[in-house]
Parts: structure tokens; C-alpha cells; sequence
């Protein structure tokens, strides 16, 4: 698993689990924008022109500020050249969200003077909620914090519970603690209809 060290914000490849195996990280859910930092762009030194490594800094800016030493990001940790490497990715991409410490969860489109908890906030109408990437992002991972277009946190999904449900159509069962398993296919694909799967829109 390649995680980019938030300190010196360069890559470096784990192997394996327990001594030795994979640190402690955080992992970023996020919508796709213009301007993405590719793996590509990230070690060929052609990223910091680009909008999106705004979005790699600050999350290793805020994973430092909150003791960890690596995070995990899409757009830059996967080298998609490699067709081997996109595949393992995409087939590990539950597993590596459910096994992070600490999912950031960015929203670009929310501003954090409002109240999450109001229909008519922008938390509410966040593309998050809409992206068919991110529900699997929303159920994996154990501890998630939503964060605000200015990095503030908004809350988590466990403050956020009722909430977070209203807006997903999940259960709060099935969010809360991978209760999610309980529930039967034609139960998850319900939640699934509906969620854009292109990357960028």
C-alpha cells in the first residue's frame, strides 16, 4: 500500500500487516474535481500548479495537526498507468477505507458557519451525498469526520447520525458500527439508486 508521509509529504510503500506492515493512517473521501493531482503529476514535481494539491496539502496539514503520520488519497496514492496496480486498488479500496484510523470526509461545497443539522444547509445538498464512490466511503470506515470546504470540522458520522441518515436514505442501524452486513442486496442497492458514478460532475 503506498501512503503519502504527511510530515515530508512523500510516498512510501507498506506491505503486509502487524510489525512492521502498514502504519496507522487516515484516508480522504472526497468528490472529484478539475485539476486533480495524479500520481504521475505528484512524483514528476508537476503538482503544485495544479487546484488540486490545495486538497493534498491540507489534509496532511490537518492529519499532522491530529498526530498521524500518513494518509491515504485517491487521486495521488494509485498510479493508474498500471493497470495491475488500478485493479488491486479498486479491489482493496473497501478494505483499505475500513481499515483506516480515520476517515476525512471533505466537502467542498459546505460552509461550516451553517448548521449541518438544517434541511436547508449546504451539508444537506452536498454532491457527496449523490456519488455512488462515496457510499461505499460512508460505510466502511469506523470513525469519519465531515469537514468543511475551509477544513473545519463539521462533525462525524456518529454526531451527525440522524442526520447523515436522513440524507443517505440509510438506516441509522446500518450506519452505526457495520451493522450495515445485516441488511440484505436488494437493501443496499436501494441505497445505491439514485448516486452518480462519474467522477467529475
Amino acid at each position: 500500500m503506498r501512503l503519502l508521509n504527511v510530515k515530508t509529504f512523500e510516498f512510501e510503500e507498506f506491505i503486509g500487516k502487524g510489525g512492521g506492515g502498514i502504519p496507522l493512517y487516515v484516508i480522504l473521501s472526497h468528490t472529484w474535481d478539475i485539476e486533480e493531482v495524479s500520481f504521475e503529476d505528484y512524483v514528476g514535481q508537476q503538482c503544485k500548479s495544479k487546484k488540486g494539491y490545495n486538497k493534498i496539502y491540507d489534509c496532511c496539514r490537518v492529519a499532522e495537526s491530529e498526530g498521524f503520520q500518513y494518509g491515504w488519497i485517491d487521486t495521488c496514492c494509485i498510479d493508474k498507468s498500471s493497470s495491475a496496480e488500478l485493479s488491486e486498488a479498486i479491489n482493496s479500496m473497501f478494505r483499505w477505507y475500513r481499515e483506516a484510523a480515520l476517515c476525512y470526509v471533505y466537502l467542498s461545497d459546505v460552509d461550516s458557519s451553517e448548521d449541518p443539522t438544517a434541511e436547508h444547509s449546504s451539508f444537506f445538498r452536498s454532491r457527496w451525498f449523490t456519488r455512488g464512490w462515496t457510499l461505499q466511503e460512508l460505510l466502511a470506515p469506523t470513525e469519519v469526520v465531515f469537514l468543511s470546504s475551509d477544513w473545519v470540522e463539521i462533525g462525524s458520522k456518529k454526531s451527525l447520525l440522524s442526520t447523515v441518515s436522513r440524507i443517505a436514505g440509510i438506516d441509522e442501524k446500518a450506519l452505526d458500527e457495520y451493522r450495515w452486513t445485516e441488511y440484505s442486496v436488494a437493501q443496499k442497492m436501494s441505497w445505491a439508486a439514485g448516486r452518480q458514478t462519474t467522477r467529475i460532475g
